[in-house]
């Protein structure tokens, strides 16, 4: 049953609320590139989206209804396998347009010919050699790192820049992560992942982009995961065995924001709750409601 909030009009009570919404981040590749940071969206204090996207618009809460907060979770690419894009993350009730963004990109396999296209993706993951980065989704992040002829991969994308390109002497950096202030302080996230290193045996792995991208393995080193709840992309591998493995993508988040005085303390999922002045703060780390 749906509990109707009564409005000076008589209607359902109507109020505003600011959000910010990051998908799952992309796995990186094995002897392959940095995995793309989840999508990227947000509305809160003019502060960008995606790529240097302009804000977006608050939400406009209808009382009574719920509103499904799905989180998505970060990539994971198999021994052998080309895949591992980070799952989306969205908003969604009846009657509601939803909003989702979108899971990021996978880092392309291998280090050397053939090599993989980066996935495309919220950001797009690091190419592979002579390929093509993959590309980020408009509004939500930026595109990967190309390969190089010297060997390494290139970097993921990141919510606030591209992914490099490698060099002789290491695996292409992940891109920035984008800063939020919603939750009172300033959070940089959504970086992505560093590319492998491995060819030549000297090089080193790429550093992870500022905002949880996990850095790419040397050689013969597994790439490390993007950190949870942020979107970060996984580090590509700087090994090509069965037990070598790449750096799954981190995990997604959601995070909405509302006078204190419209809060209506209904949800699901157990998101933390905190104010700062006149508001209240809901993170959701999993999937979870709000009941408006």
């Amino acid at each position: 049953m749906l509990m109707i909030m009564a409005g000076a009009g008589g209607g359902a009570k109507e109020y505003t609320s600011n959000w910010l919404l990051i998908a799952g981040g992309g796995a990186g590749g094995h002897r392959g590139a940095g995995g793309g940071a989840g999508g990227y969206r947000a509305s809160f204090n003019n502060e960008s989206s995606g790529c240097g996207a302009s804000a977006e618009a608050a939400i406009t809460f209808i009382g009574g209804t719920v509103y499904t907060i799905t989180i998505g979770g970060g990539g994971y690419q198999g021994w052998g396998q080309l895949g591992g894009k980070g799952t989306d993350s969205s908003i969604s009730a009846p009657g509601f347009t939803t909003i989702t963004s979108e899971g990021g990109g996978y880092g392309a396999f291998s280090a050397w010919y053939p090599g993989t296209n980066g996935g495309s993706g919220g950001s797009g993951g690091g190419a592979g050699y002579t390929k093509s980065p993959g590309a980020g989704t408009s509004g939500q992040g930026c595109p990967g790192g190309g390969f190089s002829w010297q060997g390494p991969p290139g970097g993921g994308g990141g919510a606030a820049g591209s992914g490099s390109g490698g060099s002789n002497s290491s695996g292409g950096p992940g891109g920035i992560g984008d800063h939020s202030t919603i939750t009172g302080s300033s959070v940089q996230r959504a970086g992505g992942g560093g590319g492998g290193g491995g060819y030549p045996q000297t090089a080193t792995g790429g550093t992870g982009g500022p905002g949880g991208g996990g850095p790419g393995g040397g050689h013969w080193v597994s790439g490390s995961g993007g950190t949870a709840n942020t979107g970060g992309g996984g580090g590509g591998s700087g090994r090509i065995s069965a037990s070598g493995g790449s750096g799954t993508g981190g995990s997604g988040l959601c995070v909405l924001r509302m006078l204190t005085a419209d809060y209506s303390g209904t949800t699901t999922g157990s998101p933390t709750v905190t104010t700062s002045g006149s508001d209240t703060i809901l993170t959701y780390t999993s999937s979870g409601s709000y009941t408006a």
